[in-house]
């Protein structure tokens, strides 16, 4: 890789934040430190009613560089993280999602921006692991390593990792503007479909660059151990899997003919199909669509889900 195509490049941190003061100055602390100091910080603020405004505002007069803060459309943290990226307005080389309390490791947008900066005019888009870390701050592992390829095929029924770890090329932020605010699942989950169904490249980095808080409310999200996954698969069997399909897909198809290329706009179409037709079709269809969950768990449960009209 070329390190100095991106020692100077223009990085735009998009984050969005709503009632996070309990956690808020790590993570702006850490954005601080990184070793790649061309940064500038875009806040998109949901309607927060403690100090998140605070504290943004004493970071902003400590920094030299830019700190921006927005409101956000207030639907939620999708909607909001979208608002950043279909921004026109955001200038930069290069993007870079961020939570409002996790805390990242100090060369987390250099080793990013490594692997970025032969990408060219391609959409590209960085994501990876991550250290999960409790709520008081006390590291207890990593998130799942996985190890099948990053695809459309996979994309179209997996998100292949947060958003938290997402670094992405003004070639992708086109795309994701022109594809605008659609209604989609996850914000993360939609960028990896628009890269990998535009033919793009993403890496998938196995080794962690941030520290991933770990919530009540999103400990799910951290996909850790046989009880996490069981819950995915049991959400993939109740129907709410074939629940977000449907809009991701719906999503998909409304995109222009050149955001897709057509092997990828050919997958979607076999994937509609096994979600509807007699049950060898749509075993027939799963199979030709080629599509792919990263563990055995988990394509397990996506045969079960073909098989009961769940997907």
């Amino acid at each position: 890789m070329r390190h100095g195509k991106t020692d100077t490049a223009r990085v735009a941190i998009l984050m969005c934040t709503k009632n996070g003061a309990g956690f808020l100055g790590e993570q702006l602390k850490s954005i601080a430190d990184q070793t790649h100091e061309n940064w500038i910080l875009v806040v998109s603020d949901d309607g927060s009613t403690d100090k998140t405004k605070e504290i943004l505002e004493r970071f902003a007069d400590t920094q030299q560089q830019e700190i921006v803060l927005t409101n956000g459309p207030g639907r939620g943290a999708c909607a909001n993280f979208l608002s950043l990226a279909t921004d026109p307005g955001i200038d930069a080389d290069y993007f870079a999602f961020s939570d409002q309390d996790d805390i990242w490791h100090q060369d987390k947008l250099r080793r990013a921006l490594t692997w970025l900066g032969s990408s060219n005019d391609t959409p590209a888009l960085y994501c990876g692991r991550t250290e999960l870390m409790s709520i008081d701050g006390q590291s207890y592992g990593l998130s799942p390593l996985f190890t099948r390829p990053p695809a459309f095929r996979n994309a179209l029924v997996q998100n292949l990792a947060g958003g938290n770890t997402m670094v992405f090329n003004r070639a992708t932020k086109r795309i994701v503007e022109v594809a605008g605010t659609s209604e989609v699942v996850l914000h993360d989950w939609w960028l990896y479909q628009l890269v990998s169904a535009a033919g793009g490249a993403v890496y998938y980095d196995p080794q962690p660059s941030i520290k991933y808080r770990q919530h009540s409310n999103n400990l799910i999200g951290s996909n850790l151990g046989w009880r996490a996954r069981n819950v995915r698969i049991r959400m993939m069997l109740s129907g709410r899997f074939r629940d977000w399909n449907e809009t991701n897909i719906t999503a998909l198809q409304r995109l222009p003919d050149d955001l897709i290329i057509q092997s990828n706009r050919k997958v979607v179409k076999l994937f509609a199909k096994a979600r509807s037709a007699s049950l060898l079709k749509r075993l027939c269809y799963l199979k030709q669509a080629g599509v792919y969950r990263q563990t055995l768990l988990g394509n397990l449960g996506l045969l079960a889900a073909t098989v009961m009209r769940r997907i």
